[in-house]
C-alpha cells in the first residue's frame, strides 16, 4: 500500500494474536506492509508464548482494556464473550475495532463488511465492525458479480469446513486421531474399523479421521445447525437482500484449513455461462479456473483470492452451480479484517488520535 509520506502511522492491537488466526493477521500487517508504528500483541486469556513482527519477537500479555483505550484501531481474534466485553467500550471511545467474531454480526447497528462487496457500508461514525463467518465469505464474493447481473433470488449450499475453523483443540484432536487410525490400520470382518481405535471425540461432536458429519454447530429445535443459520442470515445481510431464500447443509470434512462449498443459485433471468465467467474473471478477489480445472483446499492453502470452478448451468437457464474454495483463516478471517482497515487507511478515517 502507498501512503503519502506525512500520514501519520496508527497504533494497532491485536487481541488474541497467538491464535491461529491471529497470527495470520500479524503476518499479513507485515506482508502487506500495513503502516504501523506501534504493534501490541494480546492473549485473550492468560499471557502466551511470543510472536514474531517484523524480525523482533513481541511478548504476547494477557488482555489489558485500558492499554487498548491508547490504540488508534483493535482487531479481536477471539471468542464471543471477549468481543462482547470489549468492543462496545473501545468503540465509544473512538477506537476503531475490527472483530472477527460472531458476537455483532446481525447487529443492525453494526456494519458486517466484506470489502469486495460491501465497503461502502463503511462509515466515519460506526468505530466497531464486524468481519463475516468463514464458510459464508467464499460465497458472498464468488456469486456478488452474478447477483449485480441477474440478480440471486434463493441460494442453496453444502459446505465442506476445515477442522481449523472449529480452533486448535479441535486440529489437535484430528491430528491425534489420525496418528491413531494410521498406526492401526485394519478393518474387521464386517467392514468397520476396529473398536476404540479412534480416540472420542471432545473438540468436535464425532471422530474427523477418516470421516465427515453435517454438524457444525449446535442444532436448534427445527434440526439447522449454527453454522447453517449463520450464513443464511449474514448472506443476506452482506448482500442486503433479507427476502433472499436461503439453504444450507454445513459439513465438517477431514481437511486442515481451506472451506469448500458447492452453490446452487436462482437467478431472476438466465444467465448464459459464458457471461457468468466473464464476470467473474474480472471480479475484484476471484480468481477464475479455467475449462475443467477446479480448486481444492489443498492448493489453495496460504492463497489470498477465492477460487472459483465448474460453472456450469444447474436445472435450468436460471440457475447458476459453482465450485468455490476459500482459505478460511485468511481471506474467511484474517485477510477480511486487514483488507478492511486498508479501507479505513485509504479513506483517512485512520488517524492518530490525540492522547
Amino acid at each position: 500500500m502507498r501512503l503519502n509520506n506525512k500520514t501519520l502511522m496508527p497504533c494497532i492491537a491485536v487481541v488474541g494474536a497467538s491464535g491461529m488466526v491471529g497470527r495470520e493477521l500479524v503476518a499479513l500487517l507485515e506482508k502487506r506492509r500495513f503502516p504501523v508504528s506501534l504493534l501490541l500483541p494480546f492473549a485473550s486469556g492468560r499471557a502466551r508464548q511470543a510472536i514474531k513482527f517484523r524480525g523482533r519477537s513481541l511478548v504476547v500479555p494477557a488482555v489489558d482494556f485500558q492499554s487498548l483505550t491508547d490504540c488508534d484501531l483493535v482487531f479481536l481474534v477471539s471468542s464471543d464473550a471477549v468481543a462482547r466485553r470489549l468492543a462496545p467500550g473501545l468503540a465509544r471511545r473512538g477506537v476503531w475495532v475490527i472483530d472477527d467474531s460472531s458476537e455483532f454480526r446481525l447487529d443492525p447497528g453494526v456494519p458486517l463488511i466484506i470489502p469486495e462487496v460491501n465497503a461502502e457500508a463503511l462509515s466515519p461514525t460506526k468505530r466497531l465492525i464486524a468481519g463475516p463467518n468463514c464458510t459464508m465469505t467464499g460465497l458472498a464474493v464468488a456469486g456478488w458479480p452474478l447477483h449485480r447481473e441477474a440478480t440471486v433470488r434463493e441460494a442453496r449450499i453444502a459446505s465442506y469446513q476445515a477442522v481449523s475453523g472449529a480452533g486448535r483443540a479441535a486440529l489437535a484432536e484430528f491430528f491425534a486421531q489420525t496418528r491413531r487410525q494410521a498406526a492401526n490400520l485394519g478393518f474387521g470382518t464386517d467392514g468397520r474399523a476396529p473398536v476404540g481405535r479412534v480416540p472420542r471425540a471432545i473438540a468436535l461432536p464425532k471422530a474427523i479421521a477418516g470421516n465427515v458429519f453435517p454438524q457444525v454447530g449446535r442444532f436448534d429445535a427445527d434440526g439447522h445447525s449454527e453454522e447453517e443459520l449463520k450464513v443464511a442470515a449474514e448472506l443476506r445481510k452482506v448482500w442486503g437482500t433479507p427476502n433472499l431464500r436461503v439453504s444450507v447443509t454445513a459439513v465438517r470434512v477431514p481437511v486442515v484449513r481451506g472451506h469448500a462449498l458447492s452453490a446452487w443459485l436462482n437467478l431472476t433471468r438466465p444467465l448464459p455461462v459464458s457471461r457468468a465467467r466473464r464476470l467473474l474473471a474480472r471480479a475484484p478477489g476471484v480468481e477464475l479456473h479455467a475449462g475443467q480445472d477446479y480448486p481444492t483446499p489443498l492448493d489453495t492453502a496460504g492463497c489470498w483470492p477465492v477460487h472459483v470452478g465448474r460453472v456450469r448451468t444447474g436445472v435450468d437457464t436460471r440457475e447458476l452451480a459453482l465450485w468455490v474454495v476459500s482459505d478460511n483463516l485468511l481471506k474467511g478471517a484474517a485477510l477480511n479484517s486487514v483488507q478492511i482497515a486498508e479501507h479505513l487507511l485509504r479513506r483517512g478515517w485512520l488517524k492518530r488520535r490525540s492522547r
